[in-house]
């Protein structure tokens, strides 16, 4: 702007100042130069400031270019952080799940076991107790078939040793013929085999042999058997 009002003084000197056509002339040209001249500076400024223009926009585009970036860069962190978080927490609740159940399942296991193990006391308990019912009912029966065995037996004998009562006595304490034993008391066994040498012919004490064999001849196994008995309970 300097330069061209300089010029525009110049000019007007010029033409204040010359004479003739010349100087006119020489003024006009210098008019035009100078207008070319401030013509091309303004040219020149305006590219300048265009091109500054330019690279204003251009370093505030890539400014905020970055920024948004920095932005959309920090928004992702964040949000991945967060996930993060989520996933841990309900990786925590997961665990604490699978802590309860496990933990419900160990009680369950242990109730069901003690309330097997209790029935299994119950049943053992009632078993026994069944077994010990049997052994009663069958020690029962035995008593009851041995008392009837007995009393069957003793009334057998009582009827086989009819015979020999006259001679040993109802009692069974009397000597036979006054040279016996008194059968009365003697163990079962001994009678018993007594008898039965006597049967066989193989037993004569104080010669009463011949009389005893024909006394016991008609009397069996069962029969010596009761009679033993019964002499011995005597």
């Amino acid at each position: 702007m300097k330069k061209i009002t300089l010029l525009s003084l110049v000019a007007a000197t010029v033409l204040f100042t010359a004479c003739g056509e010349d100087a006119k002339k020489a003024a006009t040209d210098m008019a035009a130069s100078a207008t070319e001249s401030a013509k091309e500076a303004a040219s020149g400024a305006m590219d300048s400031a265009k091109e500054a223009a330019s690279n204003a926009v251009d370093a505030a585009k890539e400014k905020a270019g970055e920024a948004v970036t920095s932005a959309t860069d920090s928004a992702k962190e964040a949000a991945s952080n967060a996930m993060d978080s989520v996933k841990d927490a309900a990786s925590n609740v997961a665990d604490k799940a699978v802590d309860v159940k496990d933990a419900a399942k160990e009680k369950a296991t242990d109730a069901a076991e003690s309330l097997k193990e209790r029935a299994a006391a119950a049943t053992d308990t009632a078993s026994n107790a069944v077994d010990s019912v049997k052994d009663a009912a069958a020690a029962t029966t035995v008593a009851a078939g041995a008392a009837v065995a007995s009393a069957v037996d003793d009334t057998a004998g009582k009827a086989a040793y009819a015979k020999c009562a006259g001679c040993h006595g109802a009692d069974g304490k009397t000597k036979a013929l006054g040279k016996s034993e008194v059968v009365a008391g003697q163990s079962a066994a001994d009678l018993e085999a007594a008898i039965a040498g006597y049967k066989a012919g193989t037993r004569n004490v104080a010669g009463m042999g011949m009389l005893m064999k024909g006394q016991v001849a008609s009397m069996d196994e069962a029969a010596i058997k009761a009679v033993a008995a019964y002499m011995s309970a005597l």
